[in-house]
């Protein structure tokens, strides 16, 4: 297939892969004028030569740094979820097809794009997943201890302090065979190992939180820490891709999902879109929050939204709508670059 002069080029869609990438450009009219397949190496030298245009990309792996790349050579680069680049593709599933649903979907004024994380962003996003896959690791080697000990017929208190406390004294008791206990004895180790290596990960978390000034704006919130305060950045940045902040508790999933037709409003239960990490970080700071005492409610202005929201709602639908007030207060923050007021919720 000849190919017309990249001059031609308005619209440029990238489907991504891990070392080839299928390029599909459009002209100002919508028409095909560039198919190419090209390796990582060839890409950045063909759009180095290439007049800047529109440049679209999936938010995939590797789409950050790529992104980062185009945009320093002169090129308006934008990312999309998936999900929503979908519905623009036609036929058969193929890399060029995709890339062209990219190039189609880039161009929607009403599309929703996804911003480009900076390199600290993406650095500290690495830092929290690591830190939750430890966390779910040692949550397996809890679970699978209290399920080996109750086959034998010891029940432990819920939660890890009181197995942390009493697995000594359980040891030395005599329904354990030998062998049970050399596997339960190696459980603990590995046990102990994922608490160092995850307090490792959170002192690290809370130093880069206390010399971010994001960060320590966001801790100003009641409930949210180092922990939360940063993972918001990570995710978000300034939050300037949401233009208030209800729409960035949508994102995160913390309002009702919607099923309404003929003109009737019904609403289900929420719709846990988004950053589920996040989204699970905000209810529980908020859980915090309602276990304090009504004086700190007081203290942040928070007493008598609670109470008011506390004679209508079941205790963990009241966890669901104040971890989306503190969402929604959090972006305020972030958006506006000020630390939180109490006298902003009268």
């Amino acid at each position: 297939m000849t190919r017309p002069s990249t001059a031609a080029v308005a619209t440029l869609g990238i489907d991504i892969g891990k070392n080839v990438f299928h390029l599909i450009g459009l002209n100002k009219r919508g028409a095909i004028t560039l198919r190419q397949r090209l390796s990582r190496r060839q890409l950045e030298a063909r759009l180095t030569n290439m007049p800047p245009c529109l440049v679209g990309m999936e938010a995939c792996v590797g789409a950050h740094h790529l992104g980062r790349q185009l945009r320093a050579l002169g090129h308006d680069v934008r990312l999309m979820a998936a999900k929503y680049v979908r519905p623009y593709s036609k036929g058969q599933k193929n890399d060029y097809r995709d890339a062209e649903a990219i190039a189609e979907a880039v161009q929607r004024p009403t599309m929703k794009f996804v911003a480009i994380k900076t390199v600290e962003q993406l650095d500290l996003q690495a830092l929290h997943r690591v830190r939750e896959r430890l966390v779910s690791q040692r949550t397996g080697i809890i679970n699978q201890i209290r399920a080996f000990l109750l086959e034998r017929g010891i029940a432990v208190r819920q939660g890890p302090r009181p197995l942390r406390s009493e697995l000594p004294l359980i040891l030395t008791m005599d329904k354990l065979s030998s062998r049970m206990l050399h596997v339960i004895e190696a459980l603990a180790a590995d046990w102990r190992r994922l608490d160092e290596r995850i307090e490792a990960l959170s002192s690290e978390i809370a130093a880069l939180a206390e010399d971010d000034a994001s960060c320590q704006r966001l801790m100003t919130v009641p409930g949210i820490g180092p922990i939360i305060s940063s993972a918001t950045v990570a995710a978000i940045g300034m939050g300037d891709l949401f233009s208030k902040g209800r729409d960035f508790g949508a994102w995160l999933g913390l309002v009702p999902k919607q099923m309404s037709t003929g003109g009737r409003p019904l609403l289900g239960r929420i719709s846990k879109r988004g950053n589920r990490y996040l989204r699970v970080l905000f209810v529980q700071a908020a859980r915090v929050v309602l276990r304090l005492r009504p004086e700190t409610w007081e203290r942040h202005g928070l007493k008598r939204w609670i109470e008011a929201a506390a004679t209508r709602m079941h205790h963990n639908k009241l966890a669901i709508a104040l971890a989306n007030k503190l969402a929604r207060i959090a972006w305020s923050v972030l958006h506006h670059g000020r630390d939180f007021q109490m006298s902003k919720l009268r």
